[in-house]
Order: structure tokens, then sequence, then C-alpha cells
């Protein structure tokens, strides 16, 4: 079973910024894509950003410019690093984990961000 664990979430004023970290263990196999999702308050989890393990990334437009997605392979360590944030950026932000030996995608619990104006 894969545990992933996301940590950094914070309050912060608009124009801050903050960087997420998210770390899988437990895997037998090699993780192929790990990414971020947010979940806004009230709203439907939307995709944000993710990156294979060759290192192919994609960002939604929403985020582009002002987030960046990185990873760590030898420690399945994936970050996201969030500049000149802005209140609709703020909410749950989760991590997944895709193996694709066992077609299996897996979750983190969450982590705060909130933006205040």
């Amino acid at each position: 079973q894969v545990q992933l664990v996301e940590s950094g979430g914070d309050l912060v004023q608009a124009g801050g910024s903050l960087s997420l970290s998210c770390a899988a263990s437990g895997s037998s196999f090699s993780i192929d894509t790990m990414g971020w999702y947010r979940q806004p308050p009230g709203k439907r989890r939307e995709f944000i950003a993710r990156i294979t393990s060759g290192g192919g990334i994609r960002l939604v437009n929403p985020v582009e410019g002002r987030f960046t997605i990185s990873r760590d392979n030898a420690k399945n360590t994936v970050y996201l690093q969030m500049v000149s944030l802005k209140p609709e950026d703020t909410g749950v932000y989760y991590c997944n984990a895709y193996l694709m030996d066992l077609n299996t995608t897996y979750w983190g619990q969450g982590t705060q961000v909130t933006v205040s104006s």
C-alpha cells in the first residue's frame, strides 16, 4: 500500500509564497506520474499540475507562471512551489501518485492552503 503525506500548507497573504511537498512511501513499484490537485471551498477537486518520472510537466493555465512542480525520484517526493498567491488559490491541496504496474492511483490526505486578501 502506497502512502502519500503532504506538508507545507499554511495561511498566507495574497502575493505571498508557499512550498508544498508530498512524500510517497511503501511502494515496491516505481511511481510513474505524481500530481497535485486542489479543492476550493464548496467546489469539486480540480487538477493543478503533474510530472512524470521522466520529467514531463503539465500545468493548468490559471497557475502557469506562478506555480512550479518538481520531483525527486530518489526520494519519491513531489513539490509544488507557489508564488504570487491569490485568494482563489485557497483550498485543500492533494497530491497523487500513479503506478503503471498496478494501474492504480493513490492519494494523500491533503494540506490546507489559505490565501487572505
